[in-house]
């Protein structure tokens, strides 16, 4: 049996991935990208919406500083944002640059592999805010039926 070259390895197991089986390696990236601060990381990171912050503009994505994502995402913490872009540099989804000034800029911007998931994260960003209305009446009704 010849032996085959990590690449052919990878191709020969790209065929193979199935997210339904529970070995396969996609459903840890299933995972990632599932997490809420991810979605939200890569939406802000798109530069959609209609809450831009001040000078941000529209239709595009953008590199962002830490600070201008911290205050884009309500909520998160510092842990919390810092480990999730942690690990969207390590799948390659968004890369940081350092700048050196004075205090040193560093800032974080969509990768093409990202540019090629934000599309998606952003369509299920605006279909939650869409149909947010009709979930919690669904909701609300599913409670009230039970005993």
């Amino acid at each position: 049996m010849p032996t085959k070259t990590a690449a052919q390895k990878r191709a020969q197991a790209k065929v193979e991935y199935d997210a339904f089986l529970a070995e396969c390696p996609s459903r840890q990236l299933l995972d990632r990208i599932s997490d809420k601060w991810v979605a939200l990381i890569l939406a802000a990171l798109g530069s959609d919406g209609p809450h831009r912050t001040r000078g941000e503009r529209a239709g595009g994505p953008r590199a962002m500083r830490y600070s201008e994502l911290s205050r884009r995402l309500a909520g998160v913490s510092q842990k919390m944002l810092t480990q999730t872009l942690r690990s969207l540099e390590r799948d390659g989804l968004v890369t940081r640059s350092v700048t050196p000034t004075v205090p040193i800029t560093v800032t974080y911007e969509l990768t093409e592999l990202g540019l090629s998931l934000h599309q998606v994260m952003r369509d299920i960003k605006k279909w939650a805010e869409a149909h947010m209305n009709e979930v919690l009446a669904n909701r609300e009704e599913y409670d009230a039926s039970l005993p």
